[in-house]
């Protein structure tokens, strides 16, 4: 049994790296920017935040009632200046490349902390990047909670 534990497991370590190239370039560098854009978050680093949103963006973030534009980007981190991301866990859903678009799905946990308060949530997020120039930025995206499961 030992034996057959350890051949999986090797298994799954050769085939890793093949599953992760069958993502185009395209795909794998807006991946990296998506990390980057949590990373901006930790660090409040709202001008590089902004850096990463096209100047004709649009989108639904799950705090607003109505969809913003790249002027209003910054608003759910800036409304909460009391509140700092801890960590997060970001696990991939899907991503496509398109010609000069990259549409990715993926789930966000955040940890966030407030004074002595720390609460977790999970977010269903898409994003349609678009590449300028030699890089990307968001044009449009749409976030929401992730229904809590039933026990």
């Amino acid at each position: 049994m030992r034996h057959f534990v350890t051949s999986i497991i090797i298994l799954l370590v050769l085939l890793c790296p093949f599953c992760f190239s069958q993502q185009s370039a395209d795909e794998q560098a807006v991946w990296r920017l998506e990390h980057a854009y949590w990373e901006d978050v930790k660090a409040l680093d709202l001008a590089s935040y902004r850096d990463l949103w096209h100047p004709n963006f649009v989108g639904w973030p799950s705090v607003s009632a109505e969809p913003v534009r790249k002027d209003h980007i910054t608003d759910w981190i800036t409304t909460n200046a009391n509140r700092h991301l801890e960590s997060y866990t970001l696990k991939p859903a899907a991503s496509q490349a398109t010609g000069d678009l990259v549409v990715v799905h993926y789930w966000i946990t955040t940890s966030w902390s407030e004074n002595s308060d720390r609460t977790s949530q999970t977010l269903r997020i898409t994003h349609t990047w678009i590449r300028t120039g030699k890089s990307w930025q968001i044009i449009s995206g749409m976030s929401s909670p992730e229904p809590e499961t039933k026990k």
